[in-house]
């Protein structure tokens, strides 16, 4: 039995998601039916990032066990011709059995796109969120700079979130423009359910000028869902990279 390493990279646009469900269509899901077809046994495969439905991915981690002889770096050449045009395979290896994708030291980054223009642009309405009233990345950056750090992010967590605790850390947090396109970049050892999309929402308040940037640092102190600014759609966020320590 040997324990394999895939990078996936997908579209979530016409997905419930990341994790399995009965009646609707998820990555993992196709995942495991992809790779039981392919190497004739049930494959169940574990991933590192449980993304939301319409949330994209450039490079989340899925493993799984198995016995083949295709070497681990070719498994994605066979595995890809099985999986839909939304999701591929970018790099497969093989691991030490005990690798577990969730349960190691990481650092995940995301982004959150924000089309920030008088009028929508039709090819990136499911990349991105449009936002036609001005935005001052200035100020929004101001207020991301006090983002980062080991905190209690209650208030940027999804109301009924089923977590032990609420406290993560936050290694990074910028905003970039580059013409109509707002970026917010965040890096972390983890993320609580809807954690950036809230961040986003959060952002965007401060960026029209609705809060002052120093407010944020009151928000996270609150430990309150309420006191935060709304949940930003999911199809401008996409999960970037995990990076294993």
């Amino acid at each position: 039995m040997k324990r394999f390493r895939l990078i996936v990279a997908y579209d979530g646009t016409n997905y419930s998601g990341w994790q399995y469900q009965d009646n609707a269509p998820t990555i993992e899901g196709e995942l495991n039916k992809a790779l039981s077809t392919l190497l004739k046994q049930e494959i169940v495969v574990m991933g590192a990032s449980r993304t939301d439905a319409g949330v994209h991915a450039y490079g989340n981690v899925a493993v799984f066990d198995a016995e083949t002889t295709i070497p681990g770096e070719r498994l994605k050449l066979a595995l890809n011709p099985l999986l839909p045009d939304d999701v591929k395979v970018v790099d497969s290896a093989i691991v030490a059995d005990d690798f577990h994708p969730r349960f190691c030291d990481t650092e995940k980054t995301y982004e959150y796109k924000i089309l920030n223009s008088r009028d929508p642009f039709p090819t990136l309405r499911l990349y991105s969120y449009w936002y036609n009233r001005p935005l001052d990345v200035e100020r929004m950056n101001r207020a991301a700079a006090l983002i980062p750090g080991g905190k209690d992010f209650k208030s940027f967590c999804a109301a009924g979130a089923q977590v032990k605790t609420t406290v993560r850390i936050v290694t990074g947090c910028e905003v970039l423009r580059e013409g109509d396109m707002i970026t917010i970049r965040v890096k972390g050892e983890g993320f609580l359910y809807n954690m950036v999309r809230i961040i986003a929402g959060t952002l965007i308040r401060v960026g029209e000028g609705f809060w002052e940037p120093e407010q944020v640092t009151d928000i996270i102190a609150a430990c309150d869902r309420t006191k935060a600014g709304p949940t930003a759609p999911a199809q401008g966020l996409t999960l970037v990279k995990i990076e294993y320590k």
